[in-house]
């Protein structure tokens, strides 16, 4: 059995579809089906159900699929262990990100100054649904996520507090809310609100926030990305909750026909953490990015306070 053919398995595996899993590997599709093949005569078990699309995997395969994992986890560590005598950072970086994460906080150089740093780390980031970022990580499909950490899905992980920031009301400029100094939940039962996925830490804190004022609201639209949401309130179709931090210079064609109005009432506050997993679990290099990331907040929150 070998670690590349152990490689393609997983790859069309997490990606669903042999043009994707080759690309992945920088390989052509003929040599991914080639080598996925050879894995099944070395197991003596078709791995995949042929004909699907996306590819679905056998009972068979869904057995291999973790311990395939552990295989490749393993390697990588032997490889970066004979590396940390060098002083080098090798192997893999699997980064889930919230679609904000770059408008609150700067991601983008962050990464970027950790890749100069590494050169010989692969990055993939991926943005995803907090909940699903965080299933993810514990999983071990992911090495860490720059999310808001959900409660109930923190089973052995471990979390690096990044910012909190206030939630505030979004309204149009016609809505009779507009002009009011601020707003409390209860001012709000009986608003349509254009609300985040189910699955974004966002959702479920406001979720909570309701039920736990013993209060109802009604949701008319449910989107997945921040730009749809705001041009949804901006034409007087519902108001939102949003984060205070949010670079609506991102979004110049909404900003000037929103209202922001602060919350009365007990805070609402949503969080931006770095989730890795706890002890050996964690990859070395998402123990050094989130050693970076939480050296570069410090000295960012340090320039601030000076």
């Amino acid at each position: 059995m070998e670690l590349r053919h152990l490689r393609h398995f997983v790859a069309l595996a997490e990606e669903g579809t042999f043009t994707a899993a080759a690309a992945r590997e920088l390989i052509v599709q003929s040599g991914l089906s080639a080598s996925v093949r050879a894995l099944e005569k070395d197991v003596r078990a078709r791995l995949f159900v042929r004909g699907t699309r996306p590819v679905r995997l056998t009972a068979e395969g869904e057995a291999l699929l973790p311990a395939a994992r552990h295989a490749l986890d393993a390697v990588d560590a032997a490889q970066q262990a004979v590396q940390d005598v060098h002083g080098v950072l090798a192997g893999r970086l699997r980064i889930g990100v919230i679609e904000t994460s770059g408008h609150t906080l700067p991601f983008g150089a962050w990464l970027a100054q950790f890749s100069r740093e590494h050169p010989a780390i692969s990055i993939t980031v991926r943005q995803l649904p907090a909940v699903r970022a965080l299933e993810l990580v514990g999983q071990g499909e992911l090495d860490c996520a720059l999310v808001s950490a959900v409660p109930g899905h923190l089973a052995g992980l471990h979390v690096v507090p990044l910012l909190s920031e206030a939630m505030v009301l979004a309204c149009s400029h016609s809505h009779p809310l507009a002009g009011a100094a601020s707003a409390g939940l209860g001012d709000l039962e009986d608003e349509r609100f254009v609300e985040m996925d189910p699955e974004w830490a966002v959702r479920v804190l406001i979720d909570e926030a309701f039920r736990g004022a013993g209060l109802t609201r009604q949701v008319a639209y449910e989107v997945n990305e921040w730009a749809i949401a705001l041009g949804l309130v901006a034409a007087g179709m519902g108001v939102a909750l949003v984060p205070s931090g949010l670079d609506f210079s991102l979004h110049p064609d909404t900003a000037g026909s929103l209202r922001l109005i602060p919350l009365s009432g007990p805070p609402l506050t949503r969080r931006v953490d770095l989730v890795i997993p706890k002890g050996h679990a964690a990859t070395p290099a998402a123990i050094r990015f989130a050693e970076h990331v939480d050296a570069a907040r410090r000295l960012n929150l340090t320039r601030t306070v000076g």
